[in-house]
């Protein structure tokens, strides 16, 4: 993953404070030994000449990085859109203790961290811990099924250990404010009623918590035997059966939907209901592909990273190294040959030194827009979290499907088992009234899972449209900011470097 950790540290700048140096160029190391911040010269109007075409080296500076680039990364909303422009930042973290009700002294700790929401006509500021980003991120997969959700930062108890205190909790609040960012920067979920209350609620999360998984288990345990023994209504519950029969509260329902996947799988024979839409599963299958692209894309954006890091560290011990043997000839000269020849290794200590800083600069600005090749590969994972809820709710029609056909051909079998009988079959008959009563309920229950399923389709098929629209403008832009930044700093190590020939100029005209 290419973030912060991959950016050059600059230990070598430490040691050569110390060193006593001087340079009359425009940066470098002064006469204290200190590195010199190479201040960018005033970019020219490319008008002012007919000949040399503008400098990329002024553009990373100006046009793009500063008034372009940047300034999209904090802003939850995208140009053009109909949303009310809104900036969300995280920061202040803080350590709380746990309050429980238990005798034993002390308690967990948790860190809290101050969510700023600002927007063009106000401001306000919340406290939330990570347990309620979790709940936000619950509920939003529940009332927005089919949509592409940002997925949220994983919960890890295991980096926690590893890490420093400070360093994890860093990493955790740069996290959440890239995904309370892309939340905000959703057309429905930035727009949602559930964001608005983790944002602006006071005190405690007000959104309503999904029910925990132990609790929805237990439910569906108890109400399993009445559902078994035929004591309690086989038919799916009106209220439930738009939602994911993961939710356990039916586990019934669990057991038909788990075999109704295994005879998809297995059986020879064709599901009632199939999918059918060929243009979404050649889109699918094109995602899935494009995703396993992507995936080669960023390891070799990542090569790219460590081979600059490694250019840049090699380059400042270059320089100290070439600093040290400076200080030598300079302290140990007798002949003006040696000091001449110390005075050269200054200019290459100078130049490498340099050439260092700028490859530290370059790498930070090369994962700024590289890193956009990893937040799609997330994407990707929200993609297939929206397509997953396609599929739990096609199964849901398929086994309501089923259940209406075994229906159906139980009360035909009892029709005529009861035909056979003079006068009838009275508890057959009412085993028949209650077969019926259960395909009415059953029926409404398919009717429910046919509006939620074609809801879902919908949904995913706007969500694919924006989202391809989103990747042009967001490639386009990280392609730009790349390229431009490379010849960019190709063009400052360039002038390093050829500076450094015009002061060895005399090496040539020495050796002919």
């Amino acid at each position: 993953m290419m973030n912060q950790d991959h950016i050059l540290r600059a230990s070598q700048d430490d040691e050569m404070e110390s060193l006593v140096l001087h340079d009359d160029g425009d940066g470098g190391i002064n006469s204290s030994g200190n590195l010199q911040q190479q201040q960018p010269k005033s970019p020219e109007s490319p008008f002012n000449s007919f000949l040399d075409p503008p400098s990329y080296a002024e553009a990373i500076f100006t046009s793009f990085d500063s008034n372009g680039h940047d300034q999209t990364l904090e802003q939850s909303t995208r140009p053009g859109s109909e949303s009310e422009c809104m900036q969300i930042l995280v920061s202040d973290p803080q350590e709380e203790q746990e309050l429980t009700n238990s005798l034993v002294p002390g308690g967990s700790l948790y860190h809290t961290y101050l969510i700023t929401t600002r927007t063009d006509k106000s401001e306000f500021g919340v406290r939330r811990r990570f347990r309620e980003v979790v709940t936000l991120s619950e509920r939003l997969s529940e009332a927005y099924r089919g949509y592409v959700i940002p997925v949220r930062p994983e919960k890890s108890s295991v980096e926690r250990k590893v890490m420093q205190k400070g360093e994890f909790v860093e990493q955790r609040r740069v996290a959440l404010e890239k995904y309370l960012r892309k939340l905000g920067s959703h057309p429905v979920i930035g727009k949602s009623e559930e964001l608005r209350l983790f944002l602006e609620g006071q005190g405690k999360l007000q959104l309503v918590r999904s029910t925990d998984v132990a609790s929805r288990m237990l439910d569906g345990a108890v109400k399993l035997p009445r559902q078994l023994f035929g004591s309690e209504s086989v038919a799916v519950d009106l209220n439930d059966v738009a939602q994911p029969a993961k939710s356990g509260r039916d586990l019934l329902r669990i057991f038909k939907e788990l075999k109704q996947s295994v005879t998809n799988d297995w059986s020879a024979a064709k599901p009632l209901v199939v999918e059918e839409d060929k243009e979404f599963m050649e889109k699918k299958d094109k995602l899935m592909e494009f995703e396993q692209q992507l995936s080669n894309v960023s390891q070799q954006a990542e090569s790219l990273v460590k081979y600059q890091q490694d250019m840049g560290e090699t380059m400042g011990e270059l320089g100290l190294a070439f600093v040290k043997l400076t200080k030598f000839e300079t302290e140990e000269a007798e002949f003006e040959s040696q000091r001449a020849r110390a005075a050269d290794m200054k200019n290459v200590a100078t130049a490498a030194v340099k050439a260092s800083r700028l490859y530290r600069e370059l790498n930070t600005q090369t994962i700024k827009h590289l890193d956009k090749l990893h937040e799609y590969l997330g994407t990707m994972l929200a993609i297939n979290n929206a397509f997953s809820d396609r599929s739990s709710a096609l199964l849901t029609v398929q086994t309501l499907s089923s259940d209406l056909a075994s229906l159906h051909s139980r009360i035909e079998k009892l029709e005529v088992a009861s035909s056979r009988i003079f006068g009838g079959d009275k508890s057959r008959m009412r085993k028949i009234e209650e077969l019926k009563e259960a395909v009415k309920v059953t029926e409404n229950a398919k009717i429910c899972a046919d509006r939620e399923y074609e809801r879902i389709k919908e949904n995913n098929r706007s969500e694919l449209e924006r989202i391809e629209q989103e990747r042009q403008s967001d490639f386009q832009s990280m392609l730009r900011g790349f390229v431009v930044n490379q010849a960019g700093y190709a063009e400052k190590m360039a002038a390093v470097w050829e500076k450094l020939a015009e002061e060895t100029a005399t090496y040539s005209r020495d050796s002919s």
